[in-house]
């Protein structure tokens, strides 16, 4: 195959895409808007799937790298209510499918796999635009340019690709996570801690709920989640952190202090990020020498499944480049209409598991759904 596909976005599945390609011989390049592959931290944890996500990584001759990163014990699971009484518990006896690794380690991992050079750092896209006969040219923020004819939007939410394909944008889904840490949290922060256990923590109430997990060693990573209007979240000052912390957790008047701890003591910044989504049947119309991946495609509320997804897009869109080498619009064609059912199965499942979290009849539907052995979760 002579065609050199572009990428734009070096996040897990532009990342894989170009792994996969690379396996098969096919050169591409991939243009990420960060300096550096250290400019910023990379989030937290991800339990990687048997269906998805770790087929992308079989496809990319990265199973055994990824072994190596599993972080042993985390799948395990609990459940607190307000008061921080156990409802429901489970232990990781290592027989689950959904191993966990940090994002930033299996970033790491598919960058260290492609050929030097592959990521052009520092490309920062301002525009898009169709050339015609399957052309499109990309425009930096440095005013550079560069001219394909296989592109492939990788880039996330607010993704500067989808414009070729699809009106849709992404809309705010009526709730915001505030993330922070809290480090040497065994010995400083104990009763969160011990709260925490060895893997996850789960306490929830309607539309609302804290959310923390075991990263490396004694690093707890919480996302406070509340179902509160945008501009609720603008009048608060997130640069004083003290305040921005006080009036988060007057939300969760009454619940224990080692679950609110995990807010009020965070050794970070508390850092809002807003919830969006794009519509759960989003797809369009086959636009020749142009696809997407990943939230660029199927944006929708977090549901474990995200990163998940993206790396198997990239697999599969991968793998049908690979199987028509010179037929590039039959291998496009194949894999969005593989593509769209897929990513409209999981949004539902997200805006139900979603409902299951934040809804009415949380934290005891949700677990009677873990229970019941819900396919959802």
């Amino acid at each position: 195959m002579t065609t050199h596909v572009t990428i734009i976005g070096a996040g897990l599945g532009g990342l894989t895409l170009a792994r996969v390609l690379h396996v098969h011989g096919i050169p591409a390049t991939v243009y990420e808007a960060e300096v550096s592959p250290a400019a910023r931290a990379q989030g937290g944890m991800l339990d990687i799937h048997e269906h998805d996500g770790q087929a992308a990584l079989e496809a990319a001759g990265l199973r055994d790298e990824f072994r190596g990163l599993v972080l042993e014990g985390r799948q395990a699971m609990r459940l607190l209510d307000q008061s921080g009484a156990v409802l429901f518990e489970e232990a990781d006896d290592g027989t689950g499918g959904r191993p966990e690794v940090l994002r930033g380690e299996l970033r790491r991992t598919l960058l260290d796999s492609l050929p030097a050079g592959t990521v052009r750092w520092g490309h920062k896209v301002t525009g898009t635009r169709a050339l015609g006969e399957g052309r499109h040219e990309v425009t930096f923020a440095d005013g550079g340019t560069v001219i394909t004819s296989l592109l492939v939007g990788a880039d996330g939410a607010w993704s500067r690709v989808r414009p070729l394909l699809s009106a849709a944008g992404p809309r705010y889904i009526g709730m915001s996570f505030v993330e922070t840490y809290l480090f040497e949290a065994d010995t400083r922060h104990p009763a969160a801690a011990k709260a925490v256990g060895g893997g996850s923590l789960l306490a929830l109430a309607p539309g609302k709920g804290i959310q923390a997990h075991r990263e490396k060693g004694d690093t707890l990573h919480t996302y406070v989640a509340l179902a509160r209007p945008q501009e609720w979240f603008a009048d608060i000052d997130f640069g004083d952190s003290v305040a921005a912390a006080a009036r988060i957790v007057g939300e969760f008047d009454g619940w224990a202090p080692e679950l609110t701890a995990l807010l009020t003591d965070s050794d970070t910044a508390p850092l809002l990020r807003p919830l969006h989504a794009l519509p759960v049947d989003h797809r369009w119309q086959r636009v020749p020498g142009v696809t997407l991946l990943g939230d660029a495609a199927h944006l929708s509320a977090p549901n474990g499944e995200g990163a998940n997804l993206a790396m198997y897009d990239g697999a599969e869109l991968g793998k049908a480049i690979a199987a028509h080498p010179h037929d590039v619009e039959a291998a496009l064609a194949g894999y969005e209409q593989s593509l769209f059912p897929r990513s409209a199965q999981a949004a539902a499942e997200g805006t139900r598991l979603h409902e299951l979290l934040f809804g009415d009849t949380t934290p005891h539907g949700l677990i009677s759904a873990f229970t019941e052995d819900d396919p959802t979760l």
